[in-house]
């Protein structure tokens, strides 16, 4: 039978709350990272984030840029939108190789352990002037996955700053589990459909500036956003996901695994590289 190659981007309410889930933040113990340093591992666990990570030099990242421009290009031809190559990893080479590159693979095990999952690849572009924001939400919340110990790379294609809408986190939020949010459906101006309320009483913004081929990582439990991109620039980047191997996925997830650390567990597919760059 052949595997899918598109998910649903936000799975259903209904369909999430028959999975029972996890939802508590589970600290990394690793005492001898190889890559990251002891006080970066320690600043993930108490703040739910690291940044910013050197993964690619300017040269190779400019080399991304022009491969994302001509794959952006494709899409909107076909009347998509330029946050519509999502799962990427299923269906292009290149996302592929950016999802399993060792140097990014070294800096997630040292959090994650000698197991783990990469499973999703998705391209957040806000245009210049788009008008798009991504309001406050914790990541777990759409994810049929269990426990929640995913964590995010989010790979800068183009610089991200105050000025274009860089991401935000309100630190230590990941500690909390899980948080109330709103539904928020019917507002075309936000990209996804839920928003956690009255986040300033957490804490003040943390703005996650970054330059093209640099990285932040974050907990999927870590309450993030971006406000609309008012300005002139784009501002690309290119989310990765990677989980232990002892997490299940429902609703078929499973079948965006690629084992990058490891043997592949039971419950998770390790899809090839696909043909189509």
């Amino acid at each position: 039978m052949n595997t899918p190659n598109t998910f649903q981007t936000i799975p259903g309410q209904d369909d999430l709350h028959q999975i029972e889930r996890d939802l508590s933040f589970h600290t990394c113990t690793n005492a001898n990272p190889k890559v990251l340093t002891r006080e970066q591992v320690e600043h993930f666990n108490r703040t739910g984030y690291i940044l910013p990570l050197r993964i690619f030099s300017e040269s190779e990242v400019a080399g991304l840029r022009t491969y994302f421009d001509n794959l952006l290009a494709k899409y909107m031809s076909e009347g998509k939108d330029s946050y519509s190559i999502s799962s990427a990893h299923l269906r292009h080479g290149r996302v592929w190789d950016v999802l399993t590159n060792p140097r990014i693979v070294a800096i997630v095990s040292d959090l994650l352990g000698e197991s783990v999952v990469a499973w999703g690849s998705h391209f957040f572009c806000k245009m210049p002037r788009d008008g798009k924001t991504v309001s406050w939400h914790q990541d777990a919340s759409y994810w049929p996955l269990t426990p929640s110990k995913a964590v995010t790379v989010w790979l800068a294609i183009d610089d991200a700053d105050r000025g274009n809408a860089c991401m935000k986190y309100i630190s230590g939020t990941q500690g909390l589990g899980h948080l109330t949010y709103q539904l928020s459906e019917t507002d075309e101006s936000n990209i996804l459909n839920q928003t956690v309320p009255e986040v300033e009483k957490y804490g003040a913004p943390v703005f996650v500036e970054l330059k093209a081929g640099e990285a932040s990582l974050h907990s999927d439990l870590l309450l993030h956003g971006s406000d609309a991109n008012t300005s002139d620039r784009r501002r690309c980047g290119l989310t990765l996901r990677y989980t232990p191997g002892d997490v299940r996925a429902y609703m078929g997830w499973h079948d965006k695994g690629v084992i990058v650390c490891g043997e592949t567990p039971a419950h998770w597919n390790n899809r090839a590289r696909p043909n189509e760059e």
